[in-house]
């Protein structure tokens, strides 16, 4: 008698369930974004990395290129607590951390300190126009986009986990500013040069906006699968010749780096370790949003310049030169292809 064997199901790893949900999510999320903000694909896509490597992102535009309306629409679409801080001359570190106020109570007369927590404690805190403050108060947001928490009068706070500053800054506008200092400039993920639309974008913002209410947008994707994908992409597995170059790039960004693409002469300074780990996250971040298991040597290829940009200074050399900042990441980029 014949023995019957029954089919084992096909069971499908977790993970892998996990990524085709957040890259079929995220490409929800996109649609929900662009139904307000047109012609920026480039822009969301590098927001969109930015969140799902757990990183903050600095967007750097002229204005009127739809920048706040685009970190607002994208907190709507997570459906996450939004918060907007407009950093002026006069903007002091507890109108963004908090302050202790004393209240009495009205029975026992005792009176006592409570923290009234500020607009940092938010889960998507746009930073609007961030050069436009003193260091003094730039620096109140450099342990919350670090440690994810907020000191004062001794207290610790945590904050809230997703936890996203995304900043603005005018790029063409330099009076009255306060440029920020490298080691914040260092705490941004990524750097996302906003750019003009093309003729066919602007028609379709020229249309929608003079016309009726604005579509708003729905909520594509909750706090908890956000989350859940921040830790997936922690999980993807790198190939070797990946790993080789995100170091072989960032190395040769340095002065003393190997200098196979001749722009030693023009770089003061550049970009750290944190540049390695930026780039390693992006680009599995990356990979996650466009459903593909491993990350590639393109994704490190095109993340470079977002990554790099801010993380690098050139000497006078560069200037007399006209050598630009693009100018170098281009001929570092050039080295790996």
């Amino acid at each position: 008698m014949a023995t019957r064997v029954e089919a084992i199901p096909h069971r499908q790893d977790p993970d892998v369930s996990l990524l085709e949900r957040v890259a079929e999510v995220s490409q929800a999320l996109r649609v929900e974004v662009e139904k307000r903000v047109v012609g920026q694909h480039q822009v969301v896509d590098g927001l969109l990395t930015a969140l799902l490597a757990n990183g903050h992102a600095l967007l750097v535009g002229v204005p009127g290129l739809a920048k706040t309306l685009l970190v607002s629409t994208l907190a709507e679409a997570l459906d996450l607590k939004f918060s907007r801080i407009q950093f002026t001359p006069d903007l002091m570190p507890t109108d963004i951390t908090g302050t202790e106020v004393i209240e009495e109570d009205r029975t026992s007369g005792h009176r006592a300190f409570r923290f009234v927590r500020g607009p940092i404690f938010a889960n998507v805190v746009l930073a609007d126009e961030i050069n436009r403050t003193p260091p003094k108060t730039q620096a109140a947001l450099l342990q919350a986009m670090q440690e994810r928490e907020v000191t004062a009068a001794g207290q610790t706070y945590p904050l809230t986990p997703p936890f996203f500053v995304l900043a603005t800054q005018n790029p063409i506008e330099q009076e009255g500013t306060y440029p920020l200092p490298e080691a914040q400039l260092d705490r941004f993920l990524l750097q996302i040069d906003v750019g003009y639309p093309d003729i066919d974008a602007e028609r379709a913002i020229l249309l929608a906006t003079t016309g009726g209410d604005e579509e708003p947008a729905q909520a594509a994707m909750s706090a908890d699968m956000l989350i859940a994908a921040q830790r997936l992409i922690r999980r993807i597995p790198v190939a070797e010749s990946v790993v080789e170059a995100i170091l072989k790039l960032v190395r040769a960004g340095r002065p003393e780096g190997d200098d196979k693409a001749g722009v030693a002469r023009h770089i003061a300074w550049g970009p750290g370790p944190r540049a390695s780990q930026a780039l390693m996250l992006a680009s599995r971040a990356r990979a996650v949003l466009q459903g593909r298991l491993s990350p590639s040597v393109d994704d490190v290829l095109t993340l470079a310049g977002p990554v790099l940009r801010h993380r690098m200074a050139l000497n006078f050399a560069a200037r007399a030169d006209g050598v630009t900042i693009t100018d170098v990441v281009r001929r570092l980029c050039d080295t790996l292809r």
